[in-house]
């Protein structure tokens, strides 16, 4: 049965599945039509979700239609996330980026296309390493005063960035971002090195997009079937395989199917984190929804951990050498409680 978690600092609640509405609409070539898309949206909802994922740039505005269709006989009942920053049009400059301009105009058009008075969760999409980041932090702080956004969140942005636009938000009485959508699964773990310490630093709760590395977690590669992503895609190199072959093991000792092992990974780590699952077909979802009702053991996280173990890369690979543990500890280390990812 699904459960709800807050969102970041904040006494938002919202189910521990999110779920993302990219595949809303068929303009990109592999999404589904409005009755399909329907049928995914009542699946999940009927399961106890309420956190709904989209974008102005999705399907060129037709996910945020959609899903506007879908939420109006309850609006209320729903926590609505949309992004801004990737381009509304291309017939002028301005319409794209991180920038005030671009954020006023770009919320007003998802407001009208969602059919709705306010965004509960608005996030900056991706840093486009131009605009300030005191314009960023005003023009959304103004938006939660005019009652047409509630939150704000952050997605693809370095982690340097976005420690200084909450201490700046906190410093100066403006509203902080709770919420860190990035890339991450069990195949992309690199998010640890920097990103994921400091969500859980700020509170923050990390989103994860891809969080099945395209279907390729989910093992359908490994079964001879085919999907979106190319064959020279790291999603699909040895190391990727490796992990996939050890996340099928699992799930055949569980009895359970792939998915379920590695967005519940997910869910077990340290930081509180909220997968993004999305889908073109209802069963999808369906299977999804099961990992709710799992807990993989102590034995099976670390299988889990040292399959798919990265380059922590420098500081972090640094913090780890004995040499270091030891001058810095004198001899404790082993004896302190260590927290989180380092």
């Amino acid at each position: 049965m699904m459960k709800y978690k807050t969102l970041g600092r904040s006494g938002l609640k919202v189910s521990e599945l999110c779920l993302g509405t990219m595949g809303f609409g068929t303009e990109n070539g592999w999404g589904a039509d409005k009755k399909i898309s329907k049928q995914i949206f009542d699946t999940y909802v009927n399961a106890g979700g309420n956190f709904l994922d989209t974008a102005n740039f999705y399907t060129g505005g037709t996910s945020e239609r959609f899903l506007g269709d879908f939420i109006a006989a309850d609006r209320d009942k729903y926590v609505v996330a949309t992004k801004y920053s990737l381009y509304e049009n291309k017939e002028h400059v301005n319409a794209n980026g991180n920038s005030r301009k671009n954020m006023m105009q770009s919320v007003e058009a998802s407001l009208k296309r969602l059919n709705t008075d306010y965004i509960d969760l608005l996030y900056l999409h991706i840093w486009d390493n131009l605009t300030p980041v005191d314009e960023i932090l005003r023009g959304l702080d103004d938006l939660i005063k005019q009652g047409k956004v509630l939150y704000i969140g952050i997605s693809d942005t370095p982690a340097w960035i976005v420690s200084k636009a909450n201490t700046l938000a906190e410093l100066m009485g403006w509203s902080q971002f709770i919420g860190l959508q990035v890339e991450y699964s069990l195949i992309q773990r690199t998010v640890e090195r920097e990103l994921v310490p400091m969500a859980q630093h700020y509170n923050m709760t990390v989103l994860p997009w891809a969080p099945l590395a395209g279907g390729a977690l989910s093992g359908k590669y490994l079964r001879g079937e085919r999907g979106r992503i190319k064959d020279t895609s790291n999603r699909l190199n040895e190391r990727s395989t490796n992990i996939a072959r050890e996340v099928i093991a699992i799930a055949t000792e569980l009895g359970i199917d792939a998915s379920n092992v590695a967005l519940k990974w997910l869910i077990q780590q340290p930081v509180s984190c909220i997968p993004i699952v999305g889908a073109t077909k209802p069963g999808q979802v369906k299977e999804n929804l099961k990992c709710v009702d799992i807990t993989l053991s102590y034995d099976q996280m670390e299988r889990l951990q040292q399959v798919s173990a990265y380059d922590l890369g420098f500081p972090a690979a640094f913090y780890k050498e004995d040499a270091v543990k030891k001058n810095l500890f004198g001899g404790f280390y082993d004896l302190i409680e260590h927290r989180g990812f380092l």
